[in-house]
C-alpha cells in the first residue's frame, strides 16, 4: 500500500502519519511539506524514525507540479493540510492558498492519474455555522449557513464543493469537529480568538489521536477489502457522547488545568453571543460503528495536558486574579477580540457577533444549558432524544432513504424547501450533474448528492457575501437554523471590502 499524505506537521496529520506507519501493509507514505527551516527540522526528524518507508517531498499544495509528484503512484491520497483560525483570520490569502487552492490542486492532480488513488478530504464542521441550544445537534446534509467573516470556513465550503463535483472515482469528504491536542492552551494564549467562542456553543470534541486512529483504520480496513460502501460520501467525525460539552464546559475543563473557571478568569462581556461554529452530530456514530476510533475522553485528555506541562500545574497556586491580569486582559487588545472591536467602534464585526443581545454584566445573570437553565442538560446532549423530539433539521425531503433510492420528486421536494426549483427532465442517479435554479434565478450544475445529501446549494449566492438576512426570507432550509441566532428583522449583508476589512449594508442593497 502507497499513500500519499498532506497536512503531517500539524496534529491530526502527525498522529495519522505516526498510526499509518505502523501498519505492516504500508509499503511507503509520502508525505507534502512546505520549504520553511521548522519543516526542514520536522524532516530531518521524521527520516530518522521511520527511514526509508517515508517519503519528503517539498513543495506548494496549490501547484499542480508538487501535487502531481505527491500523487504519484499512490493508493490513497489524504488532505489535512489547513490553514486553521487564528492564522486564518490572520493570513486570509494563506487560508486561500491552502483551504481552497490546494484542495483543488491535489483533486485535479488525483483525477488525472492513470490509476485514480482513493481521496480522503477532510473538512470541517465550521461549515454548519454558528449552533445554540435550539439545535444543537447537526448531521451530514444540513444547510451550510457559514458565520460572517470565517474566512476558514469560507475557504473550506468551497474546496469541498469541488471536490465534490471532481469526478473522482473514489472519494470521501471527513468533517472534523473541535480538536483537543497537546497544545491547545498555549496556542489559544496568544490571540483573541477564545473571545469568539459563545458560552451555549453545543462543541463536541475529539481528540488528535483519535482522529489519527480513524485515518488508520480506514487505510487498514479498505486495503482489507472491507469498507464496500464506504466511499463517495460525507461524513462528520464527531467524539461521540462523551466528547459534547458547551463553550462554557470547554473553558471549566481547561481552565481547571490552571486552577481556575470561567468565573474565575472571564467575564461575560468579552465573549460572542453568536456567529461563532460549534455543534453536536447526531450521526457521528456512523464513523464509530464502521472503525471504533473514539477513545480518548475530554477529561482525559486535559489530564494528560496537565501531566506535559508542569507549568500549568504551578498555576493553580497563583492567585487568579494575577493569571487574568497576566494571559487574558492583555488579550482584550488583540486585533482578533470582540472587546478590541468595540473599543475601535467596528459596527460589522460587533453586529455580527452581538446582534441585539444584551450582554449579563456578572455571571448571575447568564443562562447556561450546562447548568440546566435550558432543560435537562443529558437529554439535551442525547442525539437519540433530539431525533425522537423533532429537534434535528429537515432537509425537504425522505432523507432516510440512501441516494440510491432518491426520485425526482426527492429532487424537487429538496429544491422547493430552499427556495429554488430541480430542472432536471429525467434521473440518471444521485451522482450525475444535474441543472437546478435558486430564488435569485442562478441556475447551476450540481449533482443531487451534492445538494441533497452534502447541504450544498447555490454557488453563486453562497458567501462571499454572507447575504443570509436575505435568503432566509425565502429559503426554509436556511431559515428553520439562521433563525436560532438571527432576529427575523434582521436585513444585514455582511462582506469584505476591497483590502479585506470586515463590512456591512442593508441586505436590498446586494
Amino acid at each position: 500500500m502507497k499513500i500519499a499524505m498532506t497536512g503531517v506537521s500539524g496534529n491530526m496529520g502527525a498522529e495519522a502519519l505516526r498510526q499509518t506507519l505502523g501498519l505492516p501493509g504500508v509499503e511507503r507514505v509520502r508525505v507534502l511539506l512546505t520549504r520553511r527551516k521548522k519543516n526542514e527540522g520536522l524532516a530531518h526528524r521524521l527520516a530518522r524514525e521511520y527511514g526509508q518507508r517515508l517519503e519528503v517531498l517539498f513543495g506548494d499544495i496549490a501547484q499542480p507540479q508538487s501535487c502531481a509528484r505527491l500523487v504519484e503512484g499512490a493508493d490513497y491520497v489524504v488532505n489535512m493540510a489547513a490553514v486553521i483560525p487564528p492564522r486564518s483570520d490572520a493570513d486570509p490569502a494563506a487560508s486561500e492558498h491552502c483551504n481552497e487552492r490546494g484542495a483543488v490542486a491535489l483533486a485535479d492532480a488525483v483525477r488525472a492519474m492513470p490509476r485514480q488513488a482513493k481521496f480522503i478530504h477532510i473538512s470541517t464542521i465550521a461549515l454548519y455555522g454558528c449552533r445554540n441550544q435550539l439545535h444543537p445537534f447537526a448531521r451530514v446534509g444540513d444547510p451550510l449557513v457559514i458565520s460572517p467573516f470565517d474566512i476558514y470556513s469560507l475557504h473550506k465550503l468551497r474546496a469541498e464543493r469541488y471536490v465534490l463535483e471532481a469526478g473522482l472515482e473514489n472519494w470521501v469528504i471527513l468533517r472534523q469537529t473541535a480538536m483537543l491536542h497537546a497544545k491547545m492552551l498555549e496556542s489559544n494564549m496568544s490571540d483573541g480568538l477564545m473571545f469568539h467562542t459563545c458560552l451555549n456553543s453545543p462543541l463536541e470534541w475529539v481528540s488528535a489521536r483519535d482522529s489519527g486512529c480513524l485515518i488508520r483504520r480506514i487505510l487498514e480496513r479498505d486495503g482489507a477489502g472491507e469498507l464496500g460502501a464506504f466511499w463517495n460520501r460525507v461524513y462528520n467525525i464527531g467524539g461521540g457522547a462523551h466528547g459534547r460539552l458547551t463553550g462554557y464546559d470547554t473553558f471549566r475543563t481547561g481552565f481547571a488545568v490552571m486552577g481556575g473557571s470561567p468565573e474565575k478568569f472571564f467575564r461575560p462581556e468579552w465573549l460572542a453571543a453568536r456567529n461563532f461554529h460549534g455543534v453536536w452530530l447526531a450521526d457521528a456514530n456512523v464513523l464509530q460503528e464502521l472503525f471504533g476510533y473514539q477513545r480518548d475522553g475530554v477529561e482525559q485528555v486535559w489530564a494528560d495536558i496537565a501531566r506535559r506541562h508542569r507549568a500549568y500545574r504551578l498555576a493553580q497556586a497563583v492567585p487568579p486574579a494575577l493569571i487574568v491580569q497576566t494571559f487574558f486582559r492583555r488579550l482584550l487588545e488583540h486585533p482578533n477580540s470582540p472587546m478590541r472591536w468595540k473599543k475601535e467602534g467596528d459596527e460589522a464585526r460587533v453586529f455580527a457577533f452581538y446582534g441585539g443581545a444584551r450582554i449579563p454584566a456578572g455571571w448571575d445573570e447568564v443562562k447556561l444549558m450546562a447548568k440546566g437553565d435550558f432543560g435537562d442538560y443529558a437529554a439535551l446532549r442525547d442525539e437519540g432524544r433530539a431525533a425522537e423530539e423533532g429537534r434535528l433539521l429537515s432537509h425537504g425531503f425522505d432523507d432516510g432513504k440512501p441516494p440510491e433510492a432518491w426520485t425526482m420528486a426527492d429532487c424537487a421536494g429538496a429544491a422547493a424547501f430552499r427556495g429554488g426549483e430541480c430542472l432536471a427532465e429525467s434521473w440518471n442517479g444521485a451522482f450525475r450533474p444535474v441543472l437546478w435554479r435558486c430564488h435569485d434565478g442562478h441556475v447551476f450544475p450540481a449533482t443531487p448528492y451534492t445538494v441533497m445529501g452534502a447541504g450544498h446549494w447555490c454557488p453563486y449566492c453562497a458567501p462571499l457575501p454572507w447575504d443570509f438576512d436575505r435568503q432566509a426570507k425565502h429559503n426554509p432550509f436556511y431559515a428553520q437554523v439562521w433563525y436560532d441566532t438571527h432576529a427575523k428583522d434582521e436585513d444585514v449583508c455582511y462582506f469584505l471590502d476591497e483590502s479585506g476589512r470586515p463590512c456591512m449594508r442593508p441586505a436590498e442593497d446586494v
